[in-house]
């Protein structure tokens, strides 16, 4: 089974097992603040294409507030919801609809925004830019505590630039050598593990 057919089967499959689920998540994050339940930002995909990604809303509705594009601690932007799902990554869920479209993978280098793509040394944005971006991958379940490790930095920024990035990088090039869809399955295994065992 090729890996775009994994893409879809198990995407769409995802989907219809966890409508309930999105609806509940839904209404929990429209009882709890107004605004959208999406939220919707621009991230650079294979080949340098942009797409919108899609993840449940977790911070306060403020369309024309632009803030850092990164998340640092306890940002006071994010929502009482927003503190949950992010604490478990249910936020990251609705991917699955960009990976049925087609924009997204289950597994690989997760997508950054297009001020951070533009840093990338020429040869990994290439490689790294080759493949279909995922919701999860190696950096993922590494950096799971990103926004706590950012939030000890004297400039949270810089620090994500100059040290967090390139080691995203470098994972992400590890990954395109070396994936399969056995390689994914063991990284979805890993990731749901991370996640609820700790």
């Amino acid at each position: 089974m090729g890996k775009r057919v994994f893409d879809l089967v198990l995407s769409a499959a995802g989907l219809i097992v966890l409508s309930p689920f999105f609806l509940a998540i839904a209404a929990w994050i429209k009882l709890d603040s107004p605004g959208p339940v999406f939220f919707r930002q621009e991230r650079v995909g294979r080949l340098g294409k942009g797409f919108l990604i899609h993840k449940f809303r977790t911070m306060r509705h403020a369309p024309h507030e632009h803030g850092s594009q990164i998340t640092v601690g306890a940002d006071a932007r994010i929502t009482r919801v927003g503190h949950v799902l992010r604490r478990h990554k249910l936020d990251e869920l609705p991917q699955l609809i960009d990976v049925l479209a087609g924009t997204m993978s289950l597994v690989g280098p997760r997508p950054e925004v297009p001020r951070y793509v533009a840093l990338y040394p020429a040869a990994l944005r290439e490689k790294v830019l080759s493949v279909r971006p995922g919701i999860t991958d190696p950096a993922s379940i590494e950096f799971r505590d990103e926004s706590d490790l950012l939030a000890r930095a004297a400039d949270p920024e810089r620090t994500y630039i100059e040290q967090v990035m390139p080691a995203k990088l470098r994972s992400a090039a590890e990954y395109v050598d070396r994936m399969s869809v056995r390689t994914d399955l063991q990284l979805i295994a890993r990731t749901v593990r991370r996640l609820w065992l700790g």
